[in-house]
């Protein structure tokens, strides 16, 4: 199985310091993944999404939070 590995932000700060930040994020969950439970790196896919993908309203504290966040996508 091969996943994505998604990583989103806030809208706070520029587009291209959130693609940063979600690239980051991913990149982040990524090496856990691969620390912790010693998954071969090929079998994941970074892709950092910044700002573009919100689940909720970014106008608030909570809403910049939940927009701050890692998917798993399985890609086959």
């Amino acid at each position: 199985m091969r996943v994505e590995i998604g990583g989103h932000s806030d809208a706070s700060g520029s587009d291209a310091a959130n693609m940063k930040a979600s690239e980051k994020r991913a990149e982040s969950a990524k090496k856990y993944l691969q620390d912790k439970f010693n998954i071969a790196a090929d079998r994941m896919v970074v892709k950092g999404y910044g700002a573009t993908k919100p689940i909720a309203d970014n106008k608030t504290k909570e809403g910049q939070a939940k927009n701050r966040r890692v998917e798993f996508r399985v890609l086959k």
